[in-house]
């Protein structure tokens, strides 16, 4: 229904539909469902609130696999030990990450067949794997993982580590105190992982402006117009509008797409050719812009700047009395030209306050990496992304419209427009001189 919408919206500013006389451009997904696992203690099948799997992909039956115990993963655990082609169980400090974890990036380099990870603290291993569980419904994927062997680690409870030696905690606390992790006696483990898979059809929504002297080159303007579903956890109202996530990126997307219609009518139109785009499967690993910039309509040697707007209708936390900001992320990455002239169309026009927090190449949550502009800019073209920082109702129901800032959302629009504007209409393409 919002593809429809939107496609019609396009339709009523005349933009031209670019894929084969239609908005549409299909992108075809693989739906895995939640995997369906059982783990088996040497030949005793593990309680399943004991554990959990983390990751995806399936076995081909039944595994049997001797289990190695590793200590805390260490080198000097390590050291004694032959893990190729084993399982291994070591213990991790509940508040380090699974994700991206080193010890376990070590562990799968050194050839281990399976991973056992025990949480040393109960109450960490009940949140790891309540949010484990929580996210655990399946994915959505744009290549066929038919075939694709199963990869991940089984997360279990501390009091069960000791039970898959057919001993207790505190003996193998005991053997890494005194580094006799290697006296250990090897024990084996059992486990087999199964998910379904079926194609889904989905598609980004595309609306194309024709521009003038510089038709060839694309300005392109982005948001997502997916959002996460149903919460299956939530109390009450389960469905997540997403009204600001991203239905504030979508509706700006529509509105600046209506200025560039009226100007080109009114005989102002953009040297650049402008494309409106609104993306699929953002929410399930930025899907649709991944598809579009390894399937484009438009050359990418030909795609000046992308400009994405992911969440611009709300406020966060550190800005509660602020006066009209927006983060601004990535004017920099690629092309100083765009953010100086990012910087003065603001200056000219708007005057919102430019946070540049999330910018920063060390921040932790990596916000650069995280919407559709990233598809974009790691194929060298620049991009700025616009977003109103995590609010309390971030991907969760009570994102609705009536908590929508709409002078501050059409503030943050125009923003974009001129900036659009700029670029669309100037001498100059934008120069690339960073990578």
């Amino acid at each position: 229904m919002a593809a429809a919408f939107i496609a019609s919206y396009f339709d009523d500013l005349n933009l031209a539909a670019p894929v084969a006389g239609s908005h549409y451009q299909p992108v075809p997904l693989f739906q895995t469902s939640a995997p369906v696992v059982s783990l088996k203690a040497g030949a005793t099948e593990v309680n399943s609130e004991s554990y959990v799997f983390y990751g995806s992909g399936h076995t081909n039956g039944e595994v049997s696999l001797p289990l190695v115990f590793a200590g805390k993963g260490s080198d000097a655990d390590l050291a004694k030990l032959d893990i190729k082609g084993k399982a291994v169980l070591f213990f991790l400090d509940g508040s380090t990450s699974i994700r991206n974890n080193p010890i376990i990036a070590k562990l799968r380099d050194k050839g281990v067949g399976q991973l056992i990870v025990a949480i040393e603290k109960n109450e960490d291993f009940t949140r790891m794997s309540g949010l484990i569980k929580r996210f655990s419904g399946g994915g959505l994927n744009l290549e066929n993982p038919q075939g694709e062997e199963a990869t991940g680690s089984f997360i279990v409870s501390p009091e069960m580590a000791g039970k898959f030696f057919n001993t207790t905690n505190e003996k193998l606390t005991k053997a890494i105190q005194s580094r006799q992790v290697s006296k250990i006696k090897l024990a084996s483990i059992q486990y087999s992982i199964k998910q379904s898979i079926t194609s889904v059809m989905s598609e980004n929504i595309l609306g194309y402006l024709e521009g003038t002297d510089k038709k060839d080159e694309v300005v392109v303007v982005t948001a997502h117009y997916d959002h996460v579903g149903i919460s299956q956890h939530a109390e009450g109202d389960k469905i997540n509008n997403g009204a600001d996530d991203d239905g504030s990126g979508t509706v700006a997307v529509l509105a600046i797409a209506k200025a560039f219609a009226q100007a080109k009518k009114e005989g102002n139109g953009p040297r650049r050719s402008i494309l409106f785009m609104t993306v699929t499967g953002e929410e399930k690993g930025l899907l649709g812009s991944e598809y579009y910039s390894e399937h484009p309509v438009y050359p990418l040697d030909k795609t000046v700047v992308d400009l994405n707007i992911d969440m611009i209708g709300r406020r966060d936390p550190q800005h509660k009395d602020s006066a009209p900001y927006v983060y601004v992320i990535g004017s920099d990455r690629l092309s100083s030209e765009l953010h100086v002239l990012s910087e003065r169309t603001n200056k000219t026009y708007t005057n919102l306050i430019f946070d540049y927090l999330y910018n920063a190449e060390d921040h932790p949550d990596k916000i650069y990496y995280r919407s559709d502009h990233w598809n974009f800019a790691k194929k060298n073209i620049p991009i700025v992304f616009y977003f109103d920082g995590i609010h309390e109702d971030y991907h969760k129901p009570s994102d609705e419209v009536d908590k929508i800032e709409f002078d501050l959302l059409a503030l943050r629009a125009k923003n974009v427009f001129h900036l659009a504007w700029e670029i669309a209409n100037r001498d100059t393409r934008l120069v690339v001189d960073k990578k």
